[in-house]
């Protein structure tokens, strides 16, 4: 058994929002990659303009450090639930995990999942406290709250044996006793050393390398990432490459790359243990193996888990389409949809009756949305369902995905959010105060009580609330749930919205387009406060009479329309509602666009 004893592969995993992305910057900086001069922007990982718009890590990344003599490749995870397919496979290509927990909020649910995924493959983990100087850290109990986690999951005598050092990423140093604050990073590289194993395996035997990442470059086509399982692999070497429905194929490997701080660097070799970049083979998927010819040994990949929710995207064939995308056909959109599933091992994209309509499945909402969003800023045109809960039938019985839910709200809003929760099925677990005024409330809730209920819980507790929910399990139907109370505001014709047309429509509900926007008949421009759909005419012009007085022209006082995101569009529309999304707008509709239609209809179900 060889041992590479300068080589260690660590991953960085934790919750959303507790600074993984700011740690890495600040290892980064101080293993003297940059230059003393070079300007470097912030989160420098997070390279893509939707995470560095929303501050999240979406898609994980590579990079590597030297501390004294030793590389570290670091891999930098997303740490929300709905990118969990990205965390999972990430763990197979490491050896150690930096488990990183906010020193003021504790262990969250994420923490739990990526937690429970490392112990599950083996992994040692080195326990990061990150955020010691925030106000209200409070790290010696969160070390606790870490210590019983690691027992609810079962972990052995040998993973709960942690060290622990405390951080701040934001000031660039950690220290192993939070009341000495410390000078540098230092001794979590020490750290990282000493507890993190270094590469094992036969270094002269025959090659395997698994491959846990697909990246896509427009010169070279699919890049593969992966790691040497074991062997030695040259640049222009003939491989037989396993593919996961058991079929080989020959394959060479035209060029590699290592990862040196955040560039890739072309490399001639690689060795065991080590991370490379490979380019050359065409049909690569993730999950599948490189050998050597002489000895076809494939390996095992870690099962992802299956999506939970699931959406139609559909050609748009509203009375707008085709003016404001550039790719608007069925083709463009099932192209780029399967192009997407083979870099996004979590979704699934299937075809259905009609050619125009895809079904594509994904671990949640903000999974979905985020690659609705990434397709609307590359100029397609489409349109979507609302979101639906994907059933299973386990022993004869009909299960949905139940969610487990955390909720941090002032004391005073616990009342609302408890009543609000309850009818959506949701069942209380743990309840916790803290010394600051606020509350920690657990729930298991049904997946589809959570839909929508985002937007209502930050009115409930007027945006003092923080909640993450993450998969749990499967469990028998919990019956139905009362979905949303609001009916819609629908225009009654096509043309331009006007003032006085809008203060007309005003008294009926929330509208949520302002004068001088084209509307067509059956699009949805307002909520109304009642159960049921109102048309409204908001194109109404007042019409012109020679009367001129004092009285009857008095200003129209117009309350600013309420613009509406993504996420809240389709946390908004209901089953016979899509959402038009186009590269300048998102608009709202009715599936049916004609009022007498829509009335046969009703009246026919009914």
């Amino acid at each position: 058994m060889d041992v590479r004893e300068n080589l260690r592969n660590i991953a960085i995993i934790a919750h959303v929002d507790h600074g993984k992305t700011t740690l890495v910057d600040q290892m980064l900086r101080q293993s003297g990659i940059f230059r003393a001069n070079e300007a470097v922007a912030e989160r420098v990982m997070d390279s893509n303009d939707l995470e560095r718009e929303r501050g999240i890590t979406i898609l994980s990344k590579n990079t590597a450090v030297m501390y004294q003599d030793t590389k570290i490749n670091i891999v930098d995870t997303p740490g929300h639930a709905d990118f969990g397919g990205e965390v999972e496979r990430i763990l197979m290509m490491v050896d150690g995990v930096l488990l990183l927990v906010d020193a003021f909020e504790g262990c969250m649910p994420q923490t739990r999942f990526v937690l429970k995924k490392a112990l599950g493959l083996g992994k040692r983990p080195v326990v990061v406290v990150n955020k010691i100087d925030r106000p209200g850290a409070r790290p010696a109990e969160v070390v606790d709250e870490v210590l019983d986690l690691f027992i609810e999951l079962g972990a052995d005598d040998d993973q709960l044996e942690f060290p622990v050092i405390y951080a701040s990423g934001r000031d660039g140093y950690a220290t192993t006793d939070p009341a000495v604050p410390g000078k540098d990073m230092t001794p979590l590289f020490e750290a990282i050393l000493k507890y993190v194993p270094a590469p094992k395996g036969e270094l002269n035997g025959p090659l395997q390398i698994l491959f846990s990442n697909i990246d896509y470059d427009d010169y070279v086509g699919r890049i593969g990432v992966g790691r040497v399982e074991r062997g030695q692999v040259k640049t222009g070497q003939s491989v037989v490459l396993c593919h996961n429905d058991g079929t080989t194929k020959q394959a060479r490997i035209t060029k590699m790359y290592q990862f040196e701080g955040l560039k890739r660097v072309e490399a001639q070799s690689a060795a065991l243990g080590d991370l490379i970049a490979v380019s050359g083979i065409t049909d690569l998927n993730i999950g599948e193996t490189a050998c050597d010819p002489e000895c076809v040994e494939p390996l095992p990949f870690v099962k992802i888990d299956e999506p939970t929710v699931s959406m139609m995207f559909m050609v748009n064939n509203s009375p707008f389409a085709g003016r404001e995308g550039k790719y608007v056909t069925s083709r463009n959109i099932r192209d780029r949809l399967f192009k997407e599933v083979e870099t996004n091992v979590a979704m699934r994209v299937e075809e259905t009756d009609s050619s125009d309509t895809f079904k594509v499945s994904g671990r949640g909402e903000l999974h979905l949305s985020i690659l609705i969003e990434t397709m609307r800023r590359q100029n397609y045109e489409f349109q979507v369902s609302r979101p639906t809960v994907i059933y299973k039938t386990i022993n004869g019985k009909l299960c949905e995905p139940m969610e487990l839910l955390m909720i941090e709200v002032p004391d005073n809003y616990v009342g609302a959010v408890m009543e609000k929760l309850g009818t959506r099925k949701a069942e209380l677990l743990n309840m916790g105060t803290r010394e600051t005024g606020t509350t920690h409330l657990e729930f298991k809730i049904p997946a589809r009580g959570l839909m929508g209920y985002r937007s209502e819980f930050l009115t409930d507790t007027n945006g003092n609330g923080i909640m993450n929910h993450v998969f749990d399990c499967y469990e028998p139907y919990k019956g139905d749930i009362l979905q949303r109370q609001q009916g819609s505001l629908i225009a009654h014709e096509t043309g331009e919205t006007t003032g006085y047309g809008l203060f007309a429509a005003q008294d009926r509900g929330r509208l949520f387009v302002g004068p001088g926007v084209p509307v067509y008949e059956g699009m949805i421009v307002g909520a109304s406060p009642k159960s049921e759909d109102i048309t409204v005419n908001v194109c109404k012009k007042k019409h012109v009479t020679n009367t001129r007085a004092a009285g009857s022209d008095e200003a129209l006082k117009l309350t600013p329309p309420s613009i509406m995101s993504l996420e809240q569009s389709l946390e908004f529309i209901t089953d016979d509602e899509l959402v038009e999304v186009t590269p300048k707008s998102i608009r709202l509709r009715k599936t049916i666009l004609n009022k007498e239609q829509r009335m046969k209809n009703a009246s026919r179900k009914g």
